[in-house]
């Protein structure tokens, strides 16, 4: 099976809005493939930033 290439991240945005539930934020990424659109609460903001800092950190290794 073939491995499709990632798309490329062109432009981040993100605005917060809230719900009966209360607020929570959407990460918009616009990509070579098109717009994707996250909602994150509190708690999955937190593993995305958890995420992208070991990501930079693997990143950083191979320097």
């Amino acid at each position: 099976m073939k491995k499709e290439k990632p798309f490329v991240p062109t432009e981040f945005h993100i605005s917060t809005v809230a719900d009966d539930k209360g607020p929570f934020g959407i990460l918009s990424v616009r990509t070579t493939g098109g717009r994707l659109e996250i909602a994150l609460d509190s708690e999955a903001t937190v593993a995305l930033l958890d995420a992208v800092a070991r990501l930079q950190a693997k990143i950083n290794e191979r320097r």
